[in-house]
């Protein structure tokens, strides 16, 4: 049987252990220890506190959240409404986005490397395939359609 989490201490703990396993959002750990059974109060309260020591930072969980899935095929609107939907600020995702230093275009070009093997389209049929697939990865339809056609990025 999980462990009530009636204390701020059992709350804390709690959150710590979340914390060590990877970084989260403040609406993400609040839904988390919600689901476990703590009071409000005593979530919000720990949060506060985690957050001034410097054990909960949205800054870090975004870098880390938009890091981890670019690196696993996704593209910045894909990103961003990932993170929407968890709760973040759309400033704060924003600029998690612009600070990033990931080149997307880069990204986009691997990603299409290794599902079509560098094949450019032969036809509309192909080429529908090629941008419904890079589209729902998450990249804007003005860098697939610079690749798809063809063009380097230096032109």
């Amino acid at each position: 049987m999980p462990a009530v989490l009636d204390t701020p201490v059992a709350v804390r703990r709690t959150a710590m252990d979340l914390l060590a396993r990877r970084e989260h959002g403040r609406v993400e750990l609040t839904r988390k220890l919600r689901q476990r059974g703590a009071p409000p109060e005593l979530i919000e309260a720990a949060l506060d506190r985690l957050t001034e020591e410097g054990l909960l930072s949205e800054s870090r969980y975004l870098e880390s959240f938009v890091s981890y899935r670019a690196r696993s095929g996704h593209g910045p609107l894909r990103i961003r409404e990932e993170l929407g939907q968890r709760g973040l600020q759309r400033a704060d995702i924003e600029q998690a986005l612009r600070e990033c230093g990931i080149d997307w275009r880069e990204k986009l070009e691997e990603l299409w490397q290794r599902k079509f093997s560098g094949q450019l389209p032969k036809d509309t049929r192909e080429r529908g395939q090629q941008m419904r697939f890079l589209s729902y990865r998450g990249y804007p339809p003005e860098l697939i359609g610079r690749l798809l056609s063809g063009k380097s990025s230096d032109d």
